[in-house]
């Protein structure tokens, strides 16, 4: 079959179960998920627009998301995962989880043993985002780490990393060091884009490319941000197709830490990637979730 550009702009268009590969919940219980945010500071959206997992599984149903990957709250629960694991067991069909743990300490794979052991299907290392700037005294390269990255390697988990473009070295570093380990890179970096194709100012992030073992996040925060200046949507998602191909590219709603609701967050991605083939937009949305994570496979 041919594919040709798609101008459908919904979930049921694509003809495959949308995943949703970055979404976050937030507890009502303070008492019985107490807070632990990593840096000391917990996240304005989790105060603001918290959703829990059943509010998560509302808006899902809303949006047309068939699954969603819950990604560790770092910003309000550190490396205490207990939370998320709750909400995956009670309801396995919908939901998978991926944990933090600190990769510098000495039990790290002990963490990864325990967590993995619990139910959850991936890993996250957090190192910058929009609430806790980046500590550079802190390397994703440090090789008290490299531990977790051989088991994580050896056993196949999925390891999703947030950091800001001045950490793609260290980056690359493992890629190089463990290039069996099956990474993802959140928001692919954040990269910046303003100055329109061919990207000049992203060069460090389309370097990347030549490490089949590096997947990427497409998701709230790039949707939005290339559209910014002279770059067009159109012109970004064709060019992180053509550099990494969309069997390794999966869309991240980002919700609710990114402002709106998930059908909001899901209509703009469909848009901001309308001029792809709809074969594309299937591994985007879906074929590329499904590979990353096999729990997803399950009913």
């Amino acid at each position: 079959m041919t594919a040709s550009p798609s101008t459908h702009l919904s979930a049921i268009s694509l003809g495959v179960p949308v995943v949703d590969s970055h979404s976050h919940v937030i507890a009502d219980d303070p008492v019985r998920y107490p807070l632990a945010p990593m840096g000391g500071k917990q996240s304005d959206w989790s105060k603001e627009r918290p959703v829990n997992g059943i509010g998560m599984a509302q808006a899902m149903k809303e949006a047309g998301v068939a699954k969603s990957v819950l990604v560790q709250a770092s910003t309000c629960y550190g490396h205490d995962n207990s939370y998320m694991l709750d909400c995956v067991k009670a309801n396995t069909s919908q939901f998978v989880g991926v944990y933090s743990v600190d990769t510098l300490q000495a039990d790290g794979v002990a963490q990864v043993k325990r967590w993995r052991d619990a139910g959850l299907s991936g890993m996250r290392v957090f190192i910058a985002g929009h609430t806790a700037a980046a500590d550079h005294s802190v390397r994703l390269d440090d090789p008290r780490s490299f531990p977790v990255w051989e088991y994580i390697s050896e056993h196949n988990i999925p390891m999703c990393v947030q950091l800001r473009a001045d950490g793609l070295p260290q980056l690359e570093t493992l890629l190089k060091q463990f290039p069996k380990a099956k990474v993802l890179l959140d928001h692919f970096a954040r990269p910046v884009l303003e100055e329109g194709a061919p990207y000049v100012q992203a060069a460090s992030l389309f370097a990347l490319a030549k490490y089949p073992n590096l997947n990427f996040k497409f998701t709230t925060h790039n949707v939005r941000e290339s559209k910014e200046g002279k770059s067009t949507q159109a012109a970004f998602s064709k060019a992180v197709v053509s550099a990494f191909g969309a069997n390794r590219i999966a869309w991240g709603s980002n919700f609710p830490a990114s402002a709106g609701g998930l059908t909001k967050h899901l209509q703009e991605a469909l848009e901001a990637t309308a001029s792809l083939t709809l074969e594309e937009q299937r591994w985007i949305y879906s074929g590329t979730a499904h590979a990353l994570y096999p729990d997803l496979n399950k009913s």
